[in-house]
């Protein structure tokens, strides 16, 4: 099945960001099942909204003062897609699967920031703010999460439902229905929070998908 324009775009895309011989095909995301792998390009939809994970460069206003990341409502805006990465310092490769408790990094396309979190307040519920931060040389540990599965799979799927909990603060990647005022399409806050909750379940969502590549 043909991936469309910005499938081939994000194709090009991946093949210029790692070092390899000659780039693996990619495969759109269409259905339910499809494995996930390092390299993939994807939008994480917070399950009880169905808003898709964001960020811009913009700055928050109080706090940190790093690049904001809020819940976006459009499911067709491109600075909701992340790429999936592995901790640095591991032998995981560009399409090798995920397990469950496997600490990862996104980072968001457009940007090249890294989803972070730390001790800030978030701007609306003083949780732990969710920013993005550094940049593709800039990076520390505030940008480490851990994957966990809800359920009883071992390796991430695209209709699994997730839970990301950031490794330094311990507090899971958490959306709500609370709004920015000041912020057009009415984008809700993301932060950080330490209880396990409904409001903090996502979901792989719209994507390239990389074929598997298992480790030899």
């Amino acid at each position: 099945m043909a991936i469309g324009f910005f499938g081939l775009a994000l194709f090009l895309f991946l093949g210029l960001d790692f070092d390899e011989a000659s780039p693996s095909p990619t495969y759109a995301a269409t259905s339910d099942g499809v494995e996930i792998t390092y390299g993939t390009v994807l939008k994480l939809m917070h399950e009880k909204t169905k808003f898709r994970l964001h960020s811009h460069d913009v700055p928050y206003g109080s706090g940190s003062g790093q690049q904001s990341v809020t819940g976006f409502s459009g499911a067709d805006d491109a600075n909701s897609y992340w790429i999936v990465r592995p901790q640095p310092g591991t032998s995981a490769k560009q399409g090798n699967r995920i397990k469950s408790g496997t600490i990862i990094k996104l980072q968001h396309m457009r940007t090249r920031k890294w989803l972070h979190s730390h001790l800030h307040a978030s701007p609306i519920t003083g949780n732990l703010e969710v920013s993005c931060f550094g940049g593709d040389t800039e990076s520390d540990t505030g940008d480490y999460w851990r994957l966990m599965i809800e359920g009883s799979g071992k390796t991430w799927r695209q209709e699994q439902r997730i839970r990301l909990q950031h490794v330094d603060t311990g507090g899971f990647l958490h959306s709500h229905d609370k709004k920015y005022q000041r912020i057009a399409g009415g984008q809700q806050e993301v932060c950080g929070i330490r209880e396990k909750r409904p409001d903090n379940i996502w979901l792989a969502a719209e994507g390239v998908y990389l074929p598997i590549a298992e480790s030899k």
